[in-house]
């Protein structure tokens, strides 16, 4: 499934992208659903920042699938490079459960636009539901749909909210 989000900052390309980069944990507090992002890793290397940060979700599972998914399953991996010449960073989440079966990269570029920047989220999301450990393949093909639906309606909504949320958090900085 295919990710695809632009929004438009109010701030400079250089701050939106230094804040985006090195703030996540600061900005996650305005992220609805998100209960925090840790930075587990920090490497650099010239223009070029590795970061691997934990996300955390806030979100209730539904019941349907609390058989299936415990609430510390509702944590991921995001490792991100983010590229100060290019202006862009390629990321990848890793889920704690469900690691075979859920593929999720993309890239967020920053492009400048006068005192504003546009921030572009490509991506792509890809859940093999025939592979879902612990899934009865009786079951498969009931609870798989809702499984797929639950995990691309928490990420998505909040890869898209964070440009929203750094939007505020900057307004409020400045």
């Amino acid at each position: 499934m295919e990710i695809r989000s632009e929004s438009r900052i109010k701030h400079p390309q250089d701050r939106v992208f230094a804040v985006y980069r090195d703030r996540l944990p600061e900005v996650a507090k305005y992220i609805p659903d998100i209960k925090e992002v840790i930075v587990k890793k920090r490497e650099e290397a010239g223009d070029v920042i590795k970061l691997h940060n934990e996300w955390a979700s806030d979100r209730d599972i539904p019941s349907v699938l609390k058989a299936f998914l415990k609430p510390e399953y509702l944590r991921w991996d995001d490792f991100a490079t983010w590229n100060e010449t290019g202006k862009y960073c390629d990321w990848t989440i890793k889920t704690r459960v469900f690691t075979d079966s859920f593929v999720c990269s993309g890239r967020n570029s920053f492009i400048a636009d006068g005192q504003e920047t546009r921030v572009v989220l490509t991506g792509n999301i890809s859940i093999n539901l025939k592979e879902l450990p612990g899934v009865p393949s009786f079951l498969a093909k009931r609870v798989g749909p809702q499984l797929e639906q639950f995990i691309v309606s928490t990420i998505t909504p909040n890869l898209e909210q964070v440009n929203k949320s750094l939007q505020r958090f900057m307004d409020e900085k400045s």
